[in-house]
């Protein structure tokens, strides 16, 4: 494949998710200053199994779809028919389920809100082969215009509905509207549609590799929200809320990164499935490149988590700041694990990816049920703990697929970390001078950026002077026009 396509449709899925998480976060400020944590708290135990549920949409059949060659019409249709039935089997459940669920959290409340709320689930299920086609066949620039549609949509209708005073409600409104909107704009915007065709045996040989991908998804979204499940059973709605939206803030720049990466890097890697020495040569640039603009981000975010809550979501939520201090160092690493796991998928063994997950999920769960005795905070640094063992595990089956080890990866990323560690320590000791709060995140910012950007120039990182010179490139691309 080759490398300008490549380029351009990681800029149109970095463009869509920086824009959609914008606008995102903006909404999640005026909402956050507008609704109390205890009502965040109150969806966020509904979104849990909804999230966990969406995993079976997928099936793993997507991902199944873009690593398969020449997959064709009668694939996508099968996949499409088989996908859509299952979400009404599982809106069903929720529907019929959503009463023992509000009994289990001792809040009738939730009924009407989880039927609602499950919605998403059918639309999801109209949605989901079309991303596969999008991504298959690199059409990323369709996934900035119907992710960008929606999220401003919803973003209106959330705030009317919180400012009128609709409390949970807004928040309702805002997931299911997103949902809705962006999957209109994706059917008008991609000409693929099912053909009265389906075919058992093509089924049943893409299943063949996405049940183990499922299965995976699955153990690691189950994991990943029952610290949620835990914390609304055991602690409070507002304990919830501030250890979700904890989570927030770095997750906005984490997906912004990691989605980007990762939903170009798979069909690329795919396509190479054959050349081990590509393959490892794409993982490696992926795992440095990543890291290393991902590590200056999270580790000023960390340094500077105090006066950011303060300022963009007012002291009410100042509880939230350790956990987001955490979640910064938790999701600094995420890179290694997606390239790795990319590698991995694209060589065409799910059945390692299946043994990885249920590897990580047994370590994971002794942490939690360890910890979740002793607080909340106890339960994120679990997390935290259990991220850094994932990243060896997840590196694990590289060292002979690739002959490229987790020590050898840890040479390669060390460095920015490293930088990006030195220049959180001074934007900290910048956040000592007495200044407006404003005033004072900016000049944290600009500080930040000349010691990490500078520093890099100096010691002539290899990741800063491959995006240095990639730039170069770009720019003189664009003055030869």
């Amino acid at each position: 494949m080759e490398k300008g396509k490549v380029i351009s449709n990681f800029i149109w899925r970095f463009a869509e998710r920086c824009g959609a998480q914008l606008v995102s976060f903006v909404v999640s400020i005026v909402l956050a200053r507008l609704l109390e944590p205890s009502v965040y708290g109150t969806v966020a135990l509904v979104t849990v199994f909804t999230t966990i549920l969406q995993v079976f949409i997928d099936s793993g059949l997507g991902t199944a779809l873009i690593q398969k060659k020449n997959a064709d019409d009668l694939d996508y249709s099968s996949v499409f028919y088989f996908n859509f039935v299952v979400c009404i089997i599982l809106y069903l459940g929720m529907f019929i389920a959503a009463p023992y669920i509000a009994k289990f959290y001792g809040n009738m409340s939730l009924i009407p809100v989880i039927r609602v709320i499950s919605l998403t689930l059918i639309i999801s299920g109209v949605k989901n082969i079309q991303q596969a086609y999008v991504s298959s066949n690199m059409l990323f620039k369709r996934f900035f215009f119907s992710t960008i549609g929606g999220t401003i949509v919803s973003a209106f209708v959330g705030i009317f509905m919180a400012y009128i005073g609709m409390g949970v409600w807004a928040l309702v409104a805002q997931q299911l509207s997103n949902a809705m909107i962006d999957t209109m704009i994706l059917w008008i915007t991609v000409k693929w549609r099912p053909k009265a065709v389906f075919s058992w045996e093509r089924l049943k040989s893409l299943l063949a590799y996405g049940w183990k991908l499922l299965v995976a998804v699955l153990l690691d979204t189950v994991y990943n929200n029952l610290r949620n499940l835990v914390i609304g059973k055991m602690y409070s709605s507002a304990d919830l809320a501030f250890y979700n939206q904890g989570d927030k803030f770095p997750k906005i720049i984490v997906t912004n990164i990691n989605t980007s990466i990762d939903s170009v890097l798979l069909p690329t890697m795919s396509s190479e499935q054959d050349n081990k020495a590509r393959v490892k040569k794409m993982t490696r640039r992926a795992i440095k490149t990543s890291t290393y603009i991902m590590a200056p981000l999270m580790m000023g975010l960390a340094f500077c988590a105090k006066t950011v809550v303060e300022l963009v979501l007012t002291q009410k939520w100042l509880p939230c700041v350790p956990f987001l201090q955490i979640f910064c160092i938790t999701y600094m690493f995420y890179p290694v694990h997606t390239a790795n796991l990319n590698a991995i998928k694209a060589m065409g063994r799910s059945d390692i990816f299946l043994k990885l997950e249920i590897i990580k999920k047994i370590v994971g769960m002794s942490l939690l049920l360890s910890t979740m005795w002793f607080g909340v905070m106890a339960m994120a640094y679990s997390l935290l703990l259990g991220s850094v063992l994932s990243q060896i595990i997840n590196s694990w089956p590289n060292r002979k697929l690739l002959n490229y080890g987790y020590l050898e990866q840890l040479k390669d990323i060390l460095p920015g970390i490293l930088l990006a560690v030195f220049m959180g320590v001074w934007v900290y000791f910048v956040g000592y001078i007495k200044l407006p709060t404003t005033l004072l995140l900016m000049v944290q910012i600009i500080v930040g950026a000349i010691i990490y950007i500078g520093l890099s120039a100096v010691l002539k990182l290899e990741a800063f002077e491959y995006l240095w010179g990639m730039l170069k490139n770009m720019l003189n691309k664009k003055k030869s026009k």
